[in-house]
Order: structure tokens, then C-alpha cells, then sequence
């Protein structure tokens, strides 16, 4: 049987999702514990990366199993996350086709980028400490741009394998709550690096190092030498994952 996991886990203690040698992963560690509570070889393939530090509200990895006995079961997530650390939940099982595949089929993803605007003991792990003035509308203005664009290449990490950096973003806004200013960013797909480039140039102009006409040019230019640094990674989270209704069983 094929099943899609969905989890949560912060990211702070993990060099990122993907199986990495001689360092722990969120992806060796679920691997380790299905296999061991299954008492058999459990591989997990996962809907993306997620860098050193990342953390993710929800994800989503699938894998094959002969127990068919899984979907559902409360009692064997119960037993799960006895066995999974403080800082990974594993929420809910269920069956998929047999070539269903968390990072293919799925249709769009959402992440969030966190920024506290008043030092916050509580939330030093999960957000970006940044205090000083912004222009939030500037932001807002910034991040509506994206949706015209499909070409990201400007934030995407140099040197990767990516075969395209073409990308459909559908949403992009900055909202404050209290003293939380979170970006939220929709697309079918992202690249490497992208959010906390995006996020970082998106700063700039909020502190007025950069204008609306020169991020523009930035996209324009496909270029990741001329956009902003990236945020660190702490704050960014993977925030929903979509997939089509018939992957289900």
C-alpha cells in the first residue's frame, strides 16, 4: 500500500529535510522510526526540501508499506509519536494510489515567513527579530508585483539542478498581527532559496535601500547577484500543501 504521511515539525534541531551524510535530517529520522515501528525498510520520499533551520506547520511524504491497515489508525500515529521527538508530530495517515507522489502530484504550496517586531523570548527559534521602521505598503506593493511574473531565477540559489525557474505565484501579502508581521506566498511550485530571497529584498524595500522600480528590475534582470540577502532561515515555514482529490483513495 502507498500512503501519504502528514506531519509538522520545527526545524531548528535539523539540517533540513533531505538525507544528508553525517547530519541528523527530518528525513532520516522518520525513516528510522517507521522502520522501526513497522519492522520493515521504510524509505519516504518528501514534497520538498526544506533548508537547515526551516520549519514546517504541514508536510507531506509518502510512502510504501505492507500493512495495510494504516490510513486512519489513531492508535499507530498515537504510538508514532511516543517514538518521535519533542520537536516532529506526525498527524494523520492516509492511502493513496499506488503512483501518488508528495512532491509531483502535489498542485501548490504556501509558506510563511515570520518577522518580530519586539524581541520575543518566545519566539527567538521561529522568527526573524527585526526592529526598526517599515513601509509595510511598500512591501505589499512589492509582493503583488510577483503574481506578474513567472521567471524567479533572481531568487534561486546558484548552482542548482533545477531545470526551470519558472513559477506560477497566485498570492502574496504582508499582514501584522500584534507585534508578528508574517509574509504568506502561494505558487505551484518554489526554488531553492527562493522565499527568504524574495523575503530579503522585500526588507530592502521596506527600509526604503530599495525602490518598487529597482525590485522590478531585479526580477527582470534573472539574475540572483542583483536581488537582496536572504532572510534566515528560522523564520520561514511551509505552510500548506495541495493535492488534486483523485491521488486519494
Amino acid at each position: 500500500m502507498r500512503y501519504f504521511i502528514f506531519l509538522s515539525y520545527r526545524g531548528t534541531n535539523y539540517h533540513g529535510w533531505q538525507r544528508q551524510p553525517r547530519s541528523m535530517t527530518v528525513q532520516q529520522l522518520l525513516e528510522e522510526v517507521l522502520s522501526a515501528k513497522l519492522r520493515e525498510p521504510i524509505a519516504v520520499t518528501g514534497a520538498g526540501r526544506t533548508d537547515t533551520g526551516v520549519h514546517a506547520l504541514i508536510y507531506c511524504a509518502h510512502f510504501d508499506s505492507l500493512r495495510d491497515d494504516l490510513a486512519g489508525n489513531v492508535d499507530f500515529i498515537f504510538s508514532l509519536n511516543r517514538f518521535l521527538p519533542d520537536d516532529v508530530a506526525a498527524d494523520r495517515i492516509v492511502t493513496v494510489r499506488p503512483d501518488a507522489n508528495a512532491r509531483y502530484s502535489a498542485t501548490e504550496r504556501t509558506y510563511i515567513y515570520r518577522i518580530v517586531r519586539r524581541k520575543d523570548p518566545f519566539n527567538t527559534e521561529t522568527g526573524w527579530y527585526l526592529s526598526g521602521e517599515l513601509d509595510i505598503g511598500a512591501m505589499n506593493d512589492a509582493a503583488e508585483m510577483l503574481t506578474e511574473y513567472k521567471d524567479f531565477a533572481s531568487f534561486c540559489r546558484t548552482k542548482t539542478d533545477v531545470r526551470t525557474t519558472l513559477c506560477e505565484v497566485t498570492s502574496a501579502q504582508w499582514t501584522e498581527t500584534g507585534n508578528i508581521l508574517e509574509f504568506r506566498i502561494t505558487s505551484d511550485r518554489f526554488l531553492r532559496n527562493m522565499v527568504r530571497a524574495i523575503t530579503g529584498s522585500m526588507i530592502d524595500i521596506g527600509q526604503k535601500k530599495m525602490s518598487l522600480a529597482e525590485f522590478q528590475a531585479v526580477i527582470e534582470a534573472r539574475n540572483r547577484t542583483k536581488a537582496g540577502q536572504s532572510a534566515p532561515a528560522h523564520g520561514l515555514f511551509l505552510a500548506g500543501i495541495e493535492y488534486p482529490p483523485e491521488v486519494f483513495l
